[in-house]
């Protein structure tokens, strides 16, 4: 299957009530073990493949380092590889086309990309990041490749659950915003309310991608809610390193 293949097969995987799972993977070795399992898509956790490495989360892997990993998980493998690609390395909108255009060569089809300023503090403005996916988005026609931009937001992720709500007008006005500069996707990682999920999901433009957590602990509640996308971020790392060292402890 070609890379443009794999995109647009990536891309139709996405249906409201119906959602593409996503069990996130950190190498090519869990890759390939998920698709032989069955997986129709694959997609990295940027905190596993850093961990995976030694590496904190952050961008702290270098960039040429992800590069290769994400190529060589690539290249065992033949269904789409999304890669959490964070902030792209990159603040400036030109750079971050660059570093966007690096990543295709890899043959990624995918990336998700947040507006939390990676080392830095608070989110970027919504026009500022709204600059940054037109320029992916221009990298990405120049190369010829419809990359699937998973907009991310993290205005949930690490806020007070009580203070979700009063988020969410800027959350959609977000989403409003990423859709119309080329975005594909909308991840709320850290929204876990079923009643906040659903009104989301009732307003977005785009597949709303939930992190399975907390409440959102069953597919089925997910597709009940209306997200096109279930991704479990760091979980299926932590819970494969747990079971390798309580069964090396268990040895002795």
């Amino acid at each position: 299957m070609s890379q443009k293949d794999k995109a647009m097969r990536f891309r139709s995987l996405h249906r409201k009530g119906a959602p593409l799972v996503l069990y996130n993977i950190w190498d090519a070795g869990s890759a390939k073990a998920l698709a032989d399992a069955g997986a129709t898509a694959l997609a990295t956790g940027s905190w596993s493949v850093a961990a995976a490495q030694g590496f904190a989360d952050g961008e702290a892997i270098p960039l040429d380092f992800l590069l290769r990993i994400v190529e060589r998980i690539v290249q065992a493998v033949d269904i789409p590889v999304s890669v959490d690609f964070e902030g792209g390395y990159a603040t400036d909108p030109a750079d971050l086309a660059e570093n966007v255009r690096q990543l295709i060569q890899t043959g990624a089809i995918g990336i998700n990309f947040e507006d939390r300023v990676v080392r830095g503090e608070g989110l970027h403005p919504i026009e500022v990041q709204a600059g940054r996916i037109r320029a992916i988005r221009e990298a990405a026609r120049q190369a010829d490749v419809p990359l699937f931009i998973n907009a991310r937001t993290d205005l949930f992720l690490n806020a007070d659950p009580t203070a979700h709500e009063g988020c969410l007008t800027e959350a959609l006005q977000r989403e409003t915003a990423y859709a119309a500069a080329g975005a594909d996707g909308f991840f709320v990682p850290g929204l876990t309310d079923p009643g906040l999920v659903r009104a989301i999901v009732s307003a977005a433009r785009l597949p709303v991608n939930v992190m399975m957590r907390g409440t959102l602990d069953r597919i089925a509640i997910a597709a009940e809610l209306g997200a096109g996308r279930a991704s479990y971020g760091p979980g299926p790392y932590r819970s494969a390193m747990a079971d390798l060292t309580a069964r090396y402890r268990a040895l002795t």
